[in-house]
């Protein structure tokens, strides 16, 4: 777009790409993010310094953080997002469901009022029914969230959520809602502008996960009728009205096996999972980000849009997945990215750099595209063999699993993806059936080359 950049980082980041990339950096303090990424008056301070005219939050650390926003406009700067308002209205998912109950979103049955009475707790979940689910108000990342199978455990259940929250985001306020037994997490991506039009540019399937957290994402779902997916959209416009909505956002849904769909929450940032919305509508969504703040108008009528093709996305995490998906920590060695035709990577990483230990151990995000998802699959399963990463251990191996998988191919899968089908003997056992068979085509070959006759050289 002919803008210029500045990056910032922090100490231990300063090989990395982003920074690089960049027409100016700005070292901004050291690893820990409450020292560099989290001190947002520095990046102010920076920012004017440089005369720079907006700041884009990425979408991790201070991108939904309302303070941040308003203290971005108060200095005279653009936030490449949504108003600070809208921010503290959906950060806590209590405001969310006040903001918009009445706007005919249909609402996981439950309470929307914080609650720490056990008594009152026993009453509300008796009356909405086993299994429910203690939540978050603040909350995100699974954190300060429990399942109650039964009163029994009700107590203790509550006492461990609202502890977790607290220290977690400092803010204990739980509240109770039904479980979703067998629920599919579908997230519908919005974009707003300031002239009052709001566009959504479908769906996203959310639904594999592991600790409450998106692994592999995919556009279009498998399971949303066209006449679905219209309500869907309509829904999540609607949500982005409620609050005033400002830029790129996605509304979140839970799906039960009847295919009624209920509002979750409400993501004021870019998500992680954006290039799959591109891909399937032709659209580049930080273009759109970029031109809103402008006070551009959107150009793209609703009936413009169109679904073309087929994309999914695999997070590749320096995580070890025979190990729980603990992070793990190291020097990439070998870091060699896969190319080609329908292979898009979005990289933060350098062969030779350390992973380091403060911030969330995604490497990069493999996408493939393809005219429909068994090409999107086959391409997906090439890509994720073109990797070559040393020094570290990552969720690849996992991400084979998952698209070689059954249920997954078929599309006959839920959130518990992981709990029903996944577990680390199972993946150790196919790496090493794997290999005994790689072993037994290389010693066939080796045979055969034996019995080719050898003319010796003179």
């Amino acid at each position: 777009m002919g803008i210029k950049t500045v990056a910032v980082y922090s100490t231990v980041d300063r090989n990395a790409p982003h920074v690089k990339f960049a027409d100016e950096a700005v070292c901004i303090g050291e690893p820990p993010a409450n020292q560099s990424y989290l001190l947002g008056s520095k990046i102010i301070e920076v920012a004017k310094e440089l005369n720079v005219d907006g700041i884009h939050p990425g979408y991790g650390f201070l991108s939904e953080n309302a303070d941040f926003a308003e203290a971005v406009e108060n200095n005279g700067l653009i936030f490449i997002g949504p108003k600070s308002k809208a921010i503290r209205v959906m950060g806590s998912k209590l405001a969310a469901k006040e903001a918009v109950k009445n706007h005919n979103i249909p609402m996981v049955p439950g309470i929307d009022e914080a609650i720490t009475d056990i008594k009152k707790a026993k009453v509300i979940a008796k009356e909405i029914g086993f299994p429910i689910l203690i939540k978050a108000s603040a909350g995100g990342g699974g954190k300060g969230m429990r399942v109650v199978e039964q009163e029994n455990d009700l107590e203790s259940q509550m006492n461990r959520a609202i502890s977790e929250a607290t220290s977690a985001f400092g803010d204990g306020s739980v509240f109770i809602e039904k479980y979703v037994t067998s629920p599919r997490h579908i997230e519908i991506q919005v974009m707003a502008d300031s002239h009052g039009n709001i566009l959504h540019f479908f769906e996203r399937e959310c639904s594999i996960q592991r600790r409450h957290q998106k692994v592999i994402e995919e556009a279009p779902s498998t399971i949303l009728t066209p006449k679905l997916r219209e309500e869907m959209g309509i829904a999540a416009t609607k949500v982005a009205k409620a609050c005033d909505y400002l830029g790129a956002g996605t509304v979140e849904f839970l799906m039960d096996t009847d295919h009624k769909f209920y509002f979750l929450e409400m993501n004021t940032r870019l998500q992680v999972e954006h290039p799959v919305s591109e891909l399937i509508s032709g659209v580049d969504l930080v273009e759109l980000q970029i031109r809103i703040a402008r006070g551009e108008a959107l150009k793209i009528k609703q009936e413009d849009l169109e679904i073309k093709g087929h994309a999914l996305e695999l997070r590749v995490y320096a995580e070890d997945p025979l190990n729980d998906f603990l992070p793990s920590v190291g020097n990439l060695e070998t870091y060699k990215l896969p190319k080609g035709e329908g292979v898009r990577v979005d990289n933060g990483f350098e062969e030779g750099m350390d992973v380091p230990i403060y911030y969330d151990p995604m490497l990069s995000k493999l996408i493939t595209y393809g005219k429909t998802r068994e090409e999107a699959i086959q391409l997906m399963l090439k890509a994720i063999g073109d990797y070559h990463i040393e020094g570290v251990k990552t969720t690849l191996p996992f991400g084979k699993f998952v698209f070689e998988h059954e249920a997954f191919c078929t599309g006959q899968f839920d959130t518990h993806f992981v709990k029903n089908y996944y577990s680390p003997e199972i993946l150790k056992d196919k790496i090493n059936e794997e290999a005994k068979i790689a072993a037994i085509i290389a010693l066939k070959k080796y045979r055969e080359d034996q019995k080719t006759l050898r003319i010796p050289t003179p």
